[in-house]
């Protein structure tokens, strides 16, 4: 049951009554209550609370802290020099302990302090908005015949219907990335590739994207108007000022007046582009654009204070169905803020995105944390047999528990500000590499916030790392430690069993983590996609190419190293161009599939080394081609064709086109999708990039000559040109840095945890040497002795095998069900890992029991 008027959280509420000033106290409260009550209806419960515990927090600051008189009697500072000085001589003391809990802390600490600045920056993506809360994009399901697909596009025309006819619109805005790559933007002898966006007016009314010059109700509502990005002016113009007005060149086929500058887009910007232009200006050149039938924009809208979205989603869902009667498509909204990381949906409904990779890292951060905090806990009770007298002499002269309790979490404590300092360091010194491996810019500022997270961090990790070890020695009884001698609980040898168990079991996750991820990204890098994409390169079609392609492919031929020249629409790769009005004899009514097209130009599906299932290529020795279609197997699959060739479909209720082959499934999108139903239609005219193979091994050398022959034949245009295997390597990125990084933070896991054990290992052995000495003389052999010692620490390690196995196996099960072409999930990945922990930890304790069985007898019994 819904609650009518929740409360804010009690603890915050207790707080400020205790640092805030009497006389502020009782407005400051009220304020808070107040907008704790406004997050709640706008935000939800969840989201308003955690908001409610930041501001109390902000206010923690001199101006609003009631004076508070601290006085120290004399005996409570020397107390306080006392503990500080004890903690000194213990760590100076124990210096194998202090040096593995210093490495395994640090460390520790350095990756997770790494992991937050990333999984930070993540979450800050396309919040910067100043009207983030209400900024929303509006999505379309559409309900085909074996699934429900999911898109961004939506009709040119919706953001104005939606502005007119809702009463909840505040603005509604219609945006259109320039499809066919970059274009040249000229200004005098300056020419220069700008990715463009067109987008209609109030497109700086909604978006924060600062503007240097300009009026953001203005800058969009002329044709002839252009606004650009701050590094664009200052390449096109050399400065920043005075622009307003200047004349550039789009295409060297038209001209805009500069009418803005915007600032630089901020790097958590999903959205990049160096121009903006309105969206009129395409719809001189496509008006059906600006039609219910098309889906090629973007809506983007924000809401009036106070308009629910649940109901704000229930009067658009059927609006494209009232427009046009298409009942197959349904609108509905997502936070704008959501589009970098919840990006991905099954059935209509969302399912994740990169925000599994946030949640991911977050865990293993956790994970490497309690690691390292493991370390401290288990080394800190295990040295507890050399601090008995200590503890005793403290109970007979009278410190209680809580004192003890006290000492040893403060040891803790500053063992841990020690750690963070080291940590610090290291992260300062790894952030580069770190921000390579991330493809980021990452800095450690230390503004409020991510001093007072850092902080927290640090206070978590000394109260984890040190409440077990200050528990245990502070409810030692002095009669019995004072004897010298300390007869373990089989509570406290189970509590560190335990911990070891846990601390490999998380250690063999990774291990087996690190493997699934490295054999998926190198099974999709190796992957046959039904196409060759190796020696391939691509650039924009524009200017006098545009206009006399035979030519220019005639001239590019003649270049040495240049094997095969053609032209296709786009790059290839991803789902940006489907439609479900393809018709065929036979056709279920009720079927509604949906088919991906792609425009090529004659020897393209050669040049790709596309194989044919059946049937022909296009071809110029057949005459015209235009009425000629390919599709792949899956779409002869959903039509249940069994002999195609020659049959005739009718796509979009207007061109009949003849099947004259089949070619065999290949992927062009992710592997994360299967391959869809696809047709393919020459149609020349409508391809934007001409695509050249080139010979192998002269790839550069041939790249400089085409380069250079480009430039004679189209001047003005600049020769910007890709790999075509670099963008599907761009489809697969965020694994291929999963994988990257979760090698590194696996590796140091694993290294933490035998830090750790490589501790509680050289203490077995130091505190049974006398038990080895006798046992030698009694005549046991080495290997004997060595077995007994190694006999324990490998039942622990086996027991983490044993529970980490059925755990990992779940996650990558659930990992792996992602990609529609996966890995098998082999009996080896488990056991081969297991094996790695075990060897590793036999190499640790066999060092360490080595040495104790080599030591003399006579020298180790001479004491007794």
């Amino acid at each position: 049951m819904k609650e009518e008027n929740p409360a804010p959280p009690k603890f915050p509420l207790r707080l400020l009554q205790w640092f805030c000033r009497p006389e502020y106290h009782a407005d400051i409260e009220g304020d808070l209550i107040e907008l704790f009550s406004l997050r709640v209806n706008k935000q939800g419960l969840k989201t308003a609370r955690w908001h409610f515990w930041w501001d109390v927090i902000l206010l923690f600051r001199p101006a609003i802290i009631r004076s508070i008189e601290i006085s120290f009697q004399p005996n409570q500072l020397s107390m306080l020099k006392h503990t500080l000085l004890l903690a000194y001589r213990s760590f100076r003391r124990y210096k194998s302990t202090f040096f593995i809990n210093l490495i395994g802390l640090s460390t520790g600490l350095a990756c997770t302090l790494l992991i937050y600045l990333w999984v930070s920056d993540e979450l800050s993506f396309d919040k910067f908005h100043e009207k983030n809360a209400r900024l929303f994009q509006v999505m379309l399901n559409a309900d085909f015949s074996d699934d429900i697909a999911t898109f961004e596009n939506t009709p040119g025309i919706l953001a104005e219907t939606l502005a007119k006819e809702i009463p909840e619109v505040e603005h509604a805005v219609t945006a259109q990335p320039e499809s066919s790559g970059k274009k040249t933007l000229s200004y005098e002898e300056a020419h220069l590739k700008a990715d463009v966006l067109y987008a209609s007016k109030d497109y700086f009314k909604i978006f924060s994207y600062d503007l240097l010059l300009g009026d953001e109700k203005q800058v969009l509502t002329d044709k002839s108007a252009i606004v650009i990005s701050k590094a664009m002016a200052l390449k096109l113009f050399n400065t920043t000022n005075d622009v307003m007005g200047k004349t550039v060149e789009f295409e060297h086929d038209r001209q805009f007046y500069v009418s803005g500058v915007f600032e630089t887009i901020p790097h958590n910007s999903s959205s990049r582009f160096d121009c903006v232009i309105p969206f009129e200006v395409i719809l001189e050149q496509h008006p059906h654009f600006y039609s219910w039938g098309n889906f090629n924009a973007y809506t983007y809208l924000v809401l009036k204070e106070g308009a629910t979205v649940e109901q704000f989603n229930h009067k658009i869902a059927d609006v494209i169905e009232r427009k046009s009667g298409n009942d197959v498509l349904t609108l509905f909204t997502r936070p704008y803020s959501q589009k970098y990381l919840f990006d991905s949906y099954e059935s209509g409904v969302q399912v994740g995105g990169r925000i599994t990779y946030v949640r991911l890292f977050s865990i293993i951060a956790i994970f490497i944390l309690v690691i390292a905090c493991i370390n401290f806990m288990n080394l800190s009770t295990a040295k507890a047999s050399q601090r008995l007298k200590e503890v005793g002499i403290k109970k007979v002269v009278g410190a209680d528990r809580k004192a003890l309790i006290y000492q040893y979490l403060g040891e803790s404590m500053i063992m841990t500000l020690i750690s963070l300092f080291t940590a610090t360091l290291l992260v300062r010194l790894l952030l580069p590499q770190f921000n390579e491996i991330t493809g980021k810019q990452l800095t450690l500022d230390l503004n409020s916030q991510v001093i007072f997270s850092i902080l927290g961090l640090t206070l978590l990790t000394g109260l984890i790392s040190g409440s077990y070890p200050a528990l245990y020695l502070s409810g030692l009884k002095p009669v019995v430690v004072l004897k010298g001698r300390l007869h373990n609980a089989a509570g406290e040898i189970w509590a560190r069993r335990g911990l070891v168990v846990f601390q490999f079991t998380l250690s063999v996750m990774l291990i087996v983590a690190v493997l699934i991820v490295y054999k998926q990204v190198e099974f999709v890098q190796n992957k046959n996609l039904g196409y060759n994409k190796d020696h391939l390169i691509y650039f924009n079609r524009e200017g006098k190419v545009e206009q006399h392609m035979d030519a220019f492919f005639d001239e590019v031929k003649k270049i040495p190293g240049i094997l095969k020249v053609s032209s296709m629409i786009e790059n290839f790769l991803g789902d940006e161009e489907s439609t479900p009005a393809v018709e065929w004899e036979g056709k279920d009514p009720d079927n509604v599939t949906n088919f991906f097209y792609r425009a090529v130009d004659y020897e393209l599906i050669e040049m790709l080394g596309m194989e044919m299932a059946t049937g022909r290529s296009f071809s110029k020795d057949y005459g015209s081609e235009d009425s000629k279609v390919i599709f792949n197997e899956a779409a002869i699959n959903v039509m249940g064709m069994e002999d195609p060739i020659g049959k005739v479909i009718r796509l979009w209720n207007q061109y009949d086109l003849e099947i004259i082959g089949v070619v065999k499934d290949f992927h062009f999108q992710s592997l994360h999708e299967p391959v869809r139903p696809t047709l393919l239609f020459l149609y020349p005219e409508f391809t934007n990039n001409i695509v050249v193979k080139l010979e192998a091994a002269r790839e550069m050398e041939t790249i400089g000559r085409l380069q250079q022959f480009y430039q004679e034949f189209n001047p003005g245009f600049p020769f910007e040109w890709k790999f075509l295997d670099e963008d599907y390597q761009a489809q697969h990125l965020s694994e291929q840095r999963v994988e990257s990084l979760s090698k590194y933070f696996a590796g140091i896991a694993i290294v933490i945890s035998c830090l750790g054990l490589f501790g509680l290992a050289a203490f077995t052995a130091e505190r049974r040497l006398k038990e080895i000495s006798i046992r030698k003389i009694l005549g046991s052999s080495e290997f004997g002795i060595i077995r007994l010692l190694s006999k324990d620490f490998t039942r622990m390690v086996l027991i983490a095998v044993t529970i980490a196995i059925p755990i990992s196996y779940v996650v990558a099960k659930k990992w792996l069900d992602g990609f529609a072409y996966s890995i098998d999930l082999e009996w080896w990945f488990f056991a081969g890992s297991g094996s790695v922990a075990l060897l590793i930890a036999w190499l640790i304790v066999g060092i360490q029991t080595i040495k104790a069985v080599k030591a003399n007898p006579a020298k180790c019994l001479k004491n007794d």
